[in-house]
């Protein structure tokens, strides 16, 4: 089973500092069965983004520590490429084209329908789907991954993989960069947690980390010690 078969419920993050509206807005994602997490400052919303995966982040950008502006241009420097919905008291046309400008995907200005923002949500996410189903092939360094094949090749050399260890590179490339925990993983991959005095993720990381980086100086996955695991091409 592949990544594109499992079926789990979007992930998003709401970064707002005005606790009613991140309450109002995470009842109506929740009542539609998606899967949120909140931060209520720039600050903490870009550690979050580092840390894990989210399908789409919902953004304000008059916040306190990082305004939301920051936030975007940071995590899209990083090469995040996860959605990313402004939020804003604003609404002249220079604010929403600088916030389009640094990468935003779609803008709402308050205040705004609950049930226009959960359109906007709808659209971006189908978007997002149809994007990633467009896409043929991953790389990342001399690593490309054909999505259609299931064939992996590195440096010209072919790699050959059980089908966990492909969703798990396709998992991590689309992941590039970002810091995963094992429960990130198993919520991904396998879609439940295993027990957690299991190591299963890390004989299954270290079967792909022998595939992908045995026999080259430049590795791809990297173990961050005490959190998880992150593919990076430095």
């Amino acid at each position: 089973m592949t990544m594109k078969e499992i079926k789990t419920p979007a992930k998003i993050l709401i970064v707002e500092d005005e606790r009613k509206i991140s309450a109002l807005v995470r009842k109506g994602l929740e009542e539609e069965k998606y899967s949120v997490e909140e931060a209520v400052d720039g600050e903490k919303g870009e550690q979050l983004i580092r840390r894990n995966h989210y399908d789409l982040i919902i953004l304000d950008i008059m916040m306190p520590k990082k305004d939301g502006l920051e936030v975007l241009n940071s995590i899209r420097a990083q090469g995040n490429e996860t959605p990313v919905l402004m939020l804003t008291a604003k609404s002249t046309v220079d604010d929403r084209v600088k916030g389009l400008d640094y990468g935003a995907d779609d803008y709402l200005v308050k205040p705004f329908a609950i049930t226009e923002l959960l359109a906007r949500v709808r659209s971006l996410l189908r978007r997002k789907k149809g994007a990633e189903k467009s896409a043929t092939t991953l790389a990342i360094g001399d690593l490309t991954l054909d999505l259609v094949s299931h064939k992996a090749v590195r440096g010209g050399k072919m790699i050959d993989l059980t089908s966990k260890e492909f969703a798990l590179l396709e998992y991590f490339i689309r992941n590039r960069n970002k810091t995963l925990n094992r429960s990130t993983i198993t919520e991904h991959i396998w879609n439940y947690n295993f027990d957690t005095g299991t190591n299963i993720i890390d004989v299954y990381i270290n079967h792909l980390r022998t595939k992908i980086d045995g026999g080259f100086t430049k590795k791809l996955i990297h173990t961050v010690r005490g959190v998880g695991y992150v593919m990076k091409d430095s």
